[in-house]
């Protein structure tokens, strides 16, 4: 594994924008689904990790329950390829079939829009407004072994705060989960 420096976009700031082929074969554009969004969350995630694989129903969830009010989640694998042979596109279309996501799942196989978001492990969240502004970036919430828990959470409560227009108590958690691999 490789640690590299990332640029870490505060809370506050520009989202780096992004043109990432998603598994369904088209490009995705940031700048277009804020066109089309009042909020989307971005998550680092990656086909291997275990943290990810507890989060995917609950996503999908998020996803379900946020839709509607003008909210769209968009998976983001910025794992090296070639360090896990698993975080492959065809794996990741594999996956995506396989646990049924109801999101787009994009391929960063450079790594810059992980890095310059400040993704260090997945899954990690970033929740931006329809001005491009990240207003949100951590742990989906606080419980990641217990899915009914009652404990914090920090992603659904920050999204339904900025759809409401209110201020988000909680911008930012330390993220929980599987350090990124990086390429060499």
């Amino acid at each position: 594994m490789n640690i590299l420096e990332t640029i870490n976009t505060p809370i506050g700031n520009y989202a780096p924008d992004f043109e990432l082929p998603g598994i369904d074969n088209q490009v995705h554009h940031l700048s277009r689904y804020l066109e089309k969004f009042r909020a989307v969350g971005v998550i680092a995630m990656c086909n291997h990790c275990p943290y990810s694989r507890l989060y995917l129903d609950r996503l999908k969830k998020i996803q379900a329950q946020f839709s509607e009010d003008g909210f769209t989640l968009i998976g983001m694998n910025g794992s090296s390829s070639t360090q896990h042979l698993s975080e492959s596109f065809d794996e990741m279309k594999s996956f995506a079939e396989r646990h049924q996501l109801n999101f787009p799942y994009v391929w960063d196989s450079t790594q810059d829009v992980t890095r310059s978001l400040g993704a260090s492990k997945t899954p990690m969240a970033f929740l931006v407004d329809n001005h491009g502004i990240v207003r949100y970036k951590g742990q989906i919430d606080n419980h990641p072994q217990e899915p009914v828990s009652l404990g914090e959470d920090y992603l659904r409560n920050a999204i339904a705060c900025l759809l409401k227009g209110q201020a988000i108590n909680q911008s930012e958690t330390e993220p929980i989960g599987t350090t990124l691999i990086w390429r060499n």
